[in-house]
């Protein structure tokens, strides 16, 4: 069941190292919570038109007295805003505003609009313009080709921490099964290119074509985690470890356990609520490895199955159970991961929001479907982008 409460539980963290001040963890009064970040892309649409226009430098340079963490992204169509490590959702929520309304007004200025739209809604016109980094994105276009018009896409990365990489890599094998129910909680990107795909998150279809992207491994120590980052690098799937576009990975750049599987999601309680649930799973996983519980065995073949699944049906069909690989209504899995998760939940101060959060796409719907219904009144996408330009913008 989804409703706030109260629930407390005492844990040790013996076992745990984590980069900072000793062990991060949630759960009991004596140590720090675990920090927050995240990282949003945008797509910039021209105001009349709401088709997507390389204005990225242009928008850019207007914010250049803003904030630091504004920055551009892997084309001139997108943009990217970066929190604040922060040490609530509360504090993230109010960044994360400030972000979007900075950047927003920036993009006004060049008769643009922001969109959080995890891809092009319609059907792009003429050459992809990329950013100004060419030598390293003219090696990436030859060497895969086609795959870099995936490149005009928008995730948002969640970062947890702090977490040295030992520590990391032991959470990401407990977080991995959940992945899929991430998936589809945030999913919002039925339509691409002028069309429906079929698929409620086309974008994390879309973007598991590059050869260092999807699921990452169940790694059986630190020393195998580097192993298959380098032998994506290795391999040549990967120019730089830039390119380890796993759906989870321990950060190359931070502390953190960086997870990069959602949508982008245009309204920003349902980003807070990814980050929350997130910050519990690694949470819940600390707890268990101190307690030296087991870690479920989870078949490598359902959990790409249930990856896929909840790509296609989103919060309003069905998924499979990670370990099991039962077929489950996707909503009856939204509220396990809710349940799993809730005691941490609660010490983080987070269940309230995330329960009220979560009720609300049950009752509603996700992204994915707002969208169509959206698209259903009059069969004219105009509608969409228009529906997740003003959620962009409802700050």
């Amino acid at each position: 069941m989804i409703e706030p409460g109260n629930s407390t539980t005492s844990t040790s963290h013996t076992g745990i190292r984590a980069a900072g001040n000793g062990g991060q963890h949630l759960v009991g009064g004596d140590t720090a919570p675990l920090t927050l970040g995240i990282e949003e892309e945008f797509l910039l649409v021209d105001a009349r038109t709401l088709r997507v226009v390389p204005a990225a430098p242009l928008v850019l340079a207007t914010a250049a007295g803003l904030p630091h963490e504004l920055h551009p992204e892997g084309t001139r169509y997108q943009v990217e805003i970066a929190t604040p490590i922060a040490d609530s959702a509360v504090t993230l929520r109010a960044e994360l505003a400030t972000l979007r309304r900075s950047l927003g007004a920036a993009a006004h200025a060049h008769g643009c609009r922001l969109l959080a739209a995890p891809s092009p809604i319609l059907a792009m016109e003429g050459p992809l313009h990329l950013t100004d980094d060419e030598p390293r994105q003219r090696e990436q276009h030859r060497r895969f080709g086609a795959l870099t018009d995936t490149l005009v896409s928008c995730g948002r990365h969640i970062h947890i921490g702090t977490l040295d990489v030992d520590t990391a890599v032991a959470v990401s094998n407990r977080v991995r099964p959940w992945l899929p129910t991430l998936i589809a909680l945030a999913a919002n990107s039925p339509f691409w290119g002028g069309r429906d795909t079929g698929h409620s998150s086309w974008r994390a279809m879309a973007w598991a074509g590059w050869p260092s992207a999807g699921l990452p491994p169940h790694y059986t120590s630190t020393a195998h985690f580097r192993r298959s980052v380098q032998t994506l690098l290795g391999s040549g799937a990967a120019l730089d470890t830039k390119m380890v576009y796993w759906d989870l990975r321990p950060s190359g750049h931070w502390p953190t356990l960086e997870i990069r599987a959602p949508d982008m999601s245009s309204d920003i309680d349902s980003a807070i609520l990814q980050a929350e649930l997130a910050r519990a799973l690694v949470a819940t996983a600390l707890r268990e490895i101190a307690e030296h519980l087991p870690d479920p065995p989870v078949r490598d073949d359902v959990l790409r199955l249930a990856r896929w699944r909840a790509a296609h049906d989103g919060l309003e069909g069905f998924g499979l159970d990670p370990y099991s690989g039962t077929e489950l209504p996707a909503a009856d899995l939204a509220e396990a991961l809710f349940d799993r998760v809730a005691p941490e939940l609660a010490a983080a101060g987070d269940l309230d929001h995330a329960a009220k959060t979560l009720a609300g796409l049950l009752r509603d719907g996700s992204g994915a479907h707002r969208q169509r219904v959206a698209y259903a009144r009059r069969q004219d996408l105009m509608d969409v982008l228009r529906l997740v330009a003003d959620d962009t913008e409802d700050v």
